[in-house]
């Protein structure tokens, strides 16, 4: 029981929290378990399809073939398919980290998995889509032509950052997911 309170602790002081403010401002406080409900829902319909893609690309993709064409020794390639993968991948950024887990498993490069994130979070093609009608081809491809360089030199220099052990350290971790 303890350690149930201390895993949700922030969680159970949240609501606490919201519950007091409720009293002072009833207004506020509903305002506040309305946001919390839809954020709720939003995640409950994007959760479950991200899962179902992981187990597919689980069982479907052997090991083998994600190092080949994206792990330590793939180069151009795993930059280009972590571009790819990332930017044609839908829903919120949070759905990006189970992904990148996934990846850690089957062998992806650290790079390629932090280049994967940027892309998801800055590229996507609806995004880019939108972009082109609502603020014109020129600003939406100069912004393109600024990211993909951008993320991966940033993500270049975060994998720098962080010595082999600890990207080790990282990658065990998310064996135990």
């Amino acid at each position: 029981m303890k350690e149930l309170f201390k895993r949700y602790r922030f969680f159970i002081g949240t609501v606490i929290l919201v519950g007091i403010i409720t009293i002072f401002n009833m207004q506020l406080g509903l305002k506040s378990f309305n946001i919390a409900g839809y954020s709720f829902k939003e995640m409950a319909l994007v959760i479950p399809p991200v899962f179902i893609l992981l187990g597919l690309l689980d069982i479907w993709i052997p090991r083998e073939i994600m190092i080949k064409y994206m792990g330590e020794g793939s180069g151009i390639v795993g930059i280009i398919l972590a571009i790819l993968i990332g930017s044609a991948a839908a829903g919120p950024l949070y759905g990006a980290f189970p992904v990148s887990a996934v990846f850690m498993k089957k062998g992806v490069k650290f790079s390629n998995i932090l280049i994967f994130i940027g892309a998801w979070s800055t590229t996507k093609i609806p995004m880019f889509l939108f972009e082109m009608s609502a603020l014109g081809s020129k600003f939406a491809v100069t912004r393109l032509l600024i990211d993909i360089p951008g993320i991966i030199i940033i993500s270049y220099i975060l994998s720098a950052f962080f010595s082999k052990n600890e990207i080790k350290k990282i990658y065990n971790n998310s064996e135990n997911l």
